[in-house]
């Protein structure tokens, strides 16, 4: 195991629904709690080994919703019950990263924060490793570092950090300052993006001294940042924790940590970047999915299912199956199958990113019973 990095924690935000997975991901059993590699194991917990040799089983803090504290300290057993910061309902990441680093940073004032989401594929954890160790020496120099990703296609799906000069900072030889930071692009611009070597997907990572971003959410949003503070100062009183979450969280702004911390910060030339040379996907739909679950392989087609029964000739895609169905494609291109005990999908991956339009719909009509 390498040597865990001296006064580092990591922050594992593990909330949201992956609503763009449904019927796969429900409210009660979201994306991070599945295992969508065939590692054997789900994301949360693929995350937290990953995270473990850089931090420490000790040091590494996972912000969850109440309704998922029983299965999150099931996939992580080894979790200190200090390290478990449970929101009330969803407040998006700014308040997510923002309780965390306004917790830790009262019991160690001096504490670098790395925020990792708890749904992402990563390959090439030697690379990873010295990525993080890059941008935690670029965050004791006094910035906010992101990891950015070289993109492999001219993706819609993804946001862009624009860099800008190189970084001198000792311990970070890759480091580069950030230009800007750009939100999910049309596909004329994405092209545009994926032949100029300067722009790097925006994976969601940020590392930062914790009183740093602190700071940066104090400038652009003063209440928010208040909020976390009154949290923080009852937060390890066990009296007191629970009625000021009641109180507080529910007023939150529901921001992200993109406007509140990393565009302002790039505006400033407060915000890095570092290069990650590991593969990375946010498996934000169906369609990476597919592309993750065949290695790329367009005329392949992908099973997923402890005991999937699926008959195929001439067919590509995915098949999500968790019944004991018989499903048979017959010459049928990119599509997206997924059978679950209540609900059945069928689309294609060119309309994966819809998915959630057929979510949002059934929240209009009431149908919160297959959600």
């Amino acid at each position: 195991m390498a040597n865990p990095i001296d006064g580092f924690y990591a922050v594992i935000p593990a909330g949201g629904v992956g609503s763009r997975l449904w019927p796969l991901s429900r409210a009660e059993a979201p994306k991070f709690l599945h295992d969508l590699t065939g590692s054997g194991q789900t994301l949360l917990r693929d995350t937290w080994d990953r995270l473990e040799p850089l931090a420490g089983h000790d040091r590494i803090a996972v912000v969850t919703g109440r309704a998922h504290r029983a299965a999150v300290e099931r996939e992580l057993p080894g979790i200190p019950d200090v390290n478990v910061f449970l929101e009330s309902e969803p407040r998006d990441s700014t308040a997510a990263i923002g309780l965390a680093a306004a917790v830790l940073v009262r019991r160690e004032p001096d504490v670098v924060i790395g925020s990792f989401a708890a749904d992402h594929v990563i390959r090439g954890p030697r690379v990873f490793d010295f990525a993080v160790r890059q941008a935690v020496a670029v965050a004791r120099a006094g910035y906010i570092c992101t990891i950015g990703i070289q993109p492999a296609e001219a993706s819609t799906g993804f946001g862009y950090i624009k860099r800008a000069g190189e970084l001198e900072v000792e311990g970070a030889p890759e480091a580069a300052l950030v230009e800007r930071f750009v939100e999910k692009p049309d596909l004329e611009t994405a092209r545009s993006y994926f032949a100029d070597r300067a722009y790097s997907w925006n994976a969601g990572m940020f590392i930062s001294r914790a009183d740093v971003l602190l700071a940066e959410i104090e400038a652009n949003e003063p209440e928010l940042h208040a909020g976390l503070i009154e949290l923080a100062e009852a937060w390890d009183d066990r009296e007191r924790r629970g009625p000021a979450v009641d109180r507080i969280w529910p007023e939150l702004k529901k921001i992200a940590i993109d406007y509140t911390v990393a565009e302002p910060a790039a505006a400033k030339g407060r915000l890095a970047v570092v290069p990650g040379h590991f593969e990375w996907d946010d498996v934000g739909d169906f369609a990476s999915l597919t592309k993750l679950m065949s290695n790329g392989r367009k005329n392949d087609l992908a099973i997923l299912g402890e005991n999937a029964r699926i008959l195929s000739d001439a067919a590509s895609g995915i098949v999500v199956s968790q019944t004991k169905r018989v499903i048979s494609l017959i010459g049928v291109q990119d599509i997206v199958v997924v059978d679950t005990d209540d609900a059945l999908l069928v689309t294609t991956s060119e309309h994966a990113q819809r998915v959630k339009q057929v979510v949002d719909a059934l929240k209009v009509t009431g149908r919160g019973d297959v959600l």
